[in-house]
């Protein structure tokens, strides 16, 4: 495991889902114990909300914020306590950018979960539920998605924009409910696979975030930010950043700017051996071996598979 070049990367909203984790909580207590620790600083019961729903709780936006990010920690403590590894790199897509500055010791924990929430009240408030929509548009090239978005925004007088470039091949719009079903049908006329609505109520990383972006620059400037002790790449600009004002400026900027997903992967794998992905789900795995077909990839989802992660990496001793 010496001289191993790991890279851990951690899943943002959308990645959630009732009964996610719990194999994990039967066999280690780090994972109730840190959603003790976001219930106590929320006033709710987190892992409740996780065991039971229903899902229009779970999937309400400033609800799923601190939950993502109690499940991608929690999996993160468990592998750490597994296999003692130091990363060479974080990032986290999206809301997952917290996540990675957590496990970076740049933001501390309890006031990570306190400023997802708020930023999911924030987002919620911007855009009222049912006027904003993203979809996910697959198999079409990027410059041809962000002119036709471009185009449609002229014509519905209301912004469809390209949001998430998640790998080759996949791109996530947003926006205005009518402009991006107006996009979505041009898209597909223009030779998009797909056009696949997302169950999401809000534009994240468009244009009408900026209402919402401007008062977390607002919040931020109350919030502790320490120099990352692990390099974490940021959405914004697929860079790192150790100044606590260019983290909150990169923070801000992603809540209306594009998740530039595709640059970091390739960015953080070079030169990596492993991408691990903590937390729910698979899809950021997905993503990576899209990008990157040499590097392995590894999502910890269940207890089976960071089992199968730990003795891939006990080979490579």
């Amino acid at each position: 495991m010496d001289g191993m070049n790991i890279v851990v990367v951690f899943p943002g909203q959308g990645s959630q889902s009732i009964g996610m984790l719990s194999d994990y909580a039967e066999s280690w207590p780090q994972i109730q114990e840190t959603f003790q620790q976001a219930s106590d600083v929320l006033g709710y019961d987190c892992w409740d909300i996780v065991c039971n729903g229903p899902a229009e709780k779970i999937n309400k936006t400033e609800i799923t914020q601190p939950v993502m990010l109690a499940a991608d920690i929690a999996v993160m403590r468990v592998m750490a306590q597994q296999c003692m590894l130091m990363p060479m790199v974080f990032a986290g897509h999206s809301l997952g950018e917290y996540a990675a500055l957590v496990a970076a010791e740049s933001i501390d924990f309890e006031t990570a979960i306190k400023l997802v929430s708020k930023r999911g009240q924030l987002m919620q408030a911007a855009v009222p539920e049912g006027e904003g929509a993203m979809a996910a548009i697959i198999g079409l090239n990027d410059d041809i998605i962000i002119q036709l978005c471009e185009k449609v925004s002229a014509e519905a007088g209301q912004p469809v924009e390209a949001v998430n470039f998640n790998s080759p091949g996949q791109v996530v719009i947003a926006g205005a409910v009518s402009a991006v079903n107006m996009a979505m049908e041009q898209l597909k006329e223009e030779g998009a696979k797909r056009a696949l609505p997302l169950p999401v109520s809000v534009p994240s990383h468009s244009s009408l975030m900026k209402p919402a972006a401007d008062e977390l620059a607002e919040y931020l400037k109350t919030v502790t930010i320490k120099p990352p002790k692990v390099q974490v790449i940021h959405n914004v600009d697929a860079r790192s950043h150790d100044d606590a004002d260019a983290i909150r400026d990169a923070l801000t900027r992603q809540l209306y700017n594009p998740v530039q997903w595709t640059h970091t992967i390739q960015i953080i794998t070079d030169g990596a051996d492993v991408v691990v992905e903590c937390g729910p789900g698979k899809v950021l795995g997905g993503l990576t071996r899209r990008i990157n077909k040499e590097v392995k990839s590894f999502s910890l989802d269940s207890v089976a598979s960071m089992d199968k992660f730990l003795n891939s990496m006990s080979l490579e001793d």
